[in-house]
């Protein structure tokens, strides 16, 4: 079907570049460790499956909900012009993201890896053509460990300073500009490093972080709510004035609506960690997507009952600019759960975004001691070290507005080919089991969807960020050619995966 990656050197099926560097049982000689830790150590290499049905709905949920409601009601707002329009939007993100997230419960169940758009461009084009049938799924991997995936880290990173930073500084005294990107860097590499060390710590952590980020949910809903029973409709009541009538618009409406949404497909990266997906894959999406849905529209009826569409699109901060407004001596409790929040969706990003880089790899689209595991923890320490050096990269560089365009530009571009790979598997695969099948109509909606998303503000109005995407998906071929078509590895790489596992003490899985 292709000729596999030797950018390493591992002994895994499937790929070329010799025998493993380290094997577990020697890589275990080059520390001491108690009888306990042998034992440990004796186990399978592959990472556990931890995941039940109310921690994957948490991952969802709490990857879901993050900085997006706090950030983007106001482009949905300005770029759409009118209360009513904005939230049509909202629903229509909510919408989408739920026919996205029902296709890919089908290609979960078809396709039991972990991996999300890599693995399902990968089994889908793979056997079409020898060269072109693996491109896309490179492509994926190149885009989305590379860019969208640390730029959403960064951007999750950045939102998260600016709520914990901003109770120590004032307006006429704002922070000194190191001191965000400090501080967003250093919570990256936290929860990276907690990750790192065990599975069970990260998705016990998701679960707390969901139920802070609810909590601020359900304060501010309370707080629209009492201000609507007071009668402050008014601003709703403006209804469809001043809606835009340019497709451009409403396409980067769209963008910053969905950024608020991403992490709908985030379960998918962990398939392989998830206990009984048949049921709990199923279940945790059908739950998830419909409770963020109603939450994001009764947040922003919420806004809109307190504070004018001028006032919310001059305000620096919607959550607390609402709060106080509205809780006058409690309105510290919003930052704070904002902040958890945040710190929520940017726990869940990290734990989603290593299971792709670790899923490429594994297959030779990525450097192969990115497959590799802890030989004691059984976690991928190297995909989640390499994601928080990118993101620290990002942090150092990033607008967060231009990368929320960035991020949602390219990524749809992967979404839109997925929902085709789930249409020609259908075709080339009809044997393959199905616990799950999503009516034909769901996807093409969506690839249609998808397809308006990347060509609409490319045609009406072009940016210098679309040509930044295509760029850098051309060098994309570039780099597949020789480095995973024909096989070339880069000199010295066996020995820096040795080095590496011996730095790590990482291990091929089984």
């Amino acid at each position: 079907m292709q000729r596999q990656s030797r950018f390493t050197c591992t002994g895994k099926p499937g790929h070329i570049g010799g025998e493993s560097t380290i094997p577990p049982a020697r890589l275990r000689e080059h520390r001491t460790h108690s009888a306990r830790q042998l034992r440990q150590c004796s186990h399978e290499t592959r990472i556990p499956r931890t995941v039940g049905a109310f921690s994957g709905t948490a991952i969802i949920v709490g990857t879901m909900i993050g900085s997006g409601i706090f950030v983007s009601p106001k482009g949905v707002l300005e770029r759409t012009g009118s209360v009513a329009l904005s939230l049509l939007v909202w629903l229509g993100c909510g919408v989408l993201s739920t026919l996205g997230a029902l296709c890919y419960i089908e290609l979960g169940l078809v396709i039991p890896e972990s991996g999300g758009e890599f693995s399902y461009l990968f089994r889908g084009f793979g056997p079409l053509h020898r060269f072109f049938g693996p491109l896309p799924a490179f492509l994926a991997s190149w885009s989305i460990n590379l860019i969208t995936k640390p730029a959403s880290t960064a951007i999750l990173s950045l939102a998260f300073a600016e709520y914990c930073v901003q109770p120590f500084f004032s307006v006429e005294c704002p922070p000194p500009p190191a001191v965000i990107p400090l501080v967003a860097a250093a919570a990256c590499w936290l929860i990276t490093i907690a990750h790192c060390y065990s599975v069970r710590m990260g998705t016990g952590m998701q679960n707390l972080f969901t139920v802070s980020k609810l909590s601020a949910v359900a304060l501010v809903v309370a707080g629209g709510v009492y201000s609507l029973y007071q009668g402050n409709t008014r601003h709703l009541a403006t209804g469809f004035q001043g809606s835009t009538s340019s497709a451009s618009d409403v396409a980067t409406a769209f963008y910053s609506g969905l950024w608020a949404y991403d992490g709908w497909n985030n379960l998918n990266y962990l398939t392989e960690e998830v206990v009984n997906p048949a049921r709990n894959l199923t279940l945790a999406i059908v739950v998830a997507l419909p409770l963020v849905t109603i939450c994001y529209l009764l947040i922003n009826v919420a806004y809109l009952s307190v504070l004018s569409p001028r006032e919310l699109l001059a305000s620096p901060a919607v959550a607390v600019t609402f709060a106080d407004r509205v809780l006058g001596p409690v309105a510290f409790l919003i930052p704070v759960g904002v902040a958890l929040s945040v710190a929520g969706a940017l726990n869940g990003t990290i734990l989603s975004t290593s299971r792709i880089c670790f899923a490429s790899a594994r297959q030779g689209h990525m450097v192969d001691i990115l497959s590799f595991i802890h030989a004691r923890h059984l976690t991928p320490a190297p995909a989640l070290l390499f994601n928080a050096v990118l993101t620290s990269g990002m942090i150092a560089a990033g607008n967060i507005d231009n990368l929320i365009d960035f991020f949602s530009f390219s990524v749809w571009i992967f979404y839109g080919l997925v929902m085709l790979a789930l249409l020609i598997l259908r075709r080339t695969q009809p044997e393959l089991p199905r616990p799950y099948r999503v009516h034909l109509w769901i996807p093409v909606v969506v690839l249609l969807v998808s397809m308006y998303l990347v060509v609409g503000p490319i045609a009406d109005a072009p940016k210098l960020e679309y040509v930044y995407v295509l760029c850098f998906l051309l060098f994309g071929v570039v780099v597949y050619t020789p480095c995973v078509f024909y096989g070339h590895s880069a000199p010295g790489m066996r020995r820096l995966t040795e080095l590496c596992q011996k730095a790590l003490e990482v291990v091929p899985t089984d």
